[in-house]
């Protein structure tokens, strides 16, 4: 322990330099012991007693804690298909980008309105839905805002798990620009 970590109430993690080799024991058997005192010091709090059961004594995870209560009620199993993408897109068309509240309220109740903007996410082909906010296309139109974005990422490498994704330099956002200027969706 240097003089620095000797004002600090929490435990020094052990790093490499001080306790060697990674793959060696001591240096695990050091890195166990650190993180049980840090969840001592920080899983229990007097003021919030659901607290108490996350941890024992020793600072080990209390599995338990974590199961779901034994008279929980599984949640039935949702599947996400045709027939639930057809009313997003018709959500889209009647609501717009950025409703997905009034979507779920309205035409998908079982799925969230966060569930809804990720699946939009896929169905438009982009992940950051921003500059789509408010925007309402019909199934041909958001297919051509698909296909666009697809061409945009691929041509930049940034397609990356069925969507466009912006880069670091900013070129994919010159040319989604560029693209809505001359063709606006």
């Amino acid at each position: 322990m240097n003089d620095a970590s000797a004002d600090r109430p929490w435990p020094v993690h052990p790093d490499t330099e001080s306790v060697g080799n990674v793959a060696s024991s001591e240096f695990w058997s050091q890195k166990q012991e650190w993180v049980k005192q840090m969840r001592l010091m920080f899983c229990r709090r007097p003021e919030f007693p659901e607290t108490h059961g996350i941890i024992d004594d020793g600072g080990m995870l209390n599995q338990e804690y974590f199961q779901p209560p034994k008279d929980a009620v599984p949640q039935a199993e949702r599947k996400w298909g045709e027939e639930e993408k057809c009313k997003l897109l018709e959500g889209i068309e009647k609501y717009g980008i950025g409703h997905f509240r009034e979507i779920s309220e309205s035409l998908l109740p079982e799925w969230s309105g966060n569930d809804l903007r990720m699946k939009a996410i896929r169905v438009l082909g982009r992940q950051n839905l921003q500059l789509y906010k408010d925007w309402k296309g019909d199934k041909d139109a958001v297919q051509r805002e698909y296909e666009r974005n697809k061409e945009i990422g691929l041509r930049f490498g940034t397609w990356k798990g069925g969507a466009l994704v912006y880069d670091d330099d900013g070129l994919v956002l010159k040319a989604i620009e560029e693209s809505n200027r001359s063709n606006p969706p």
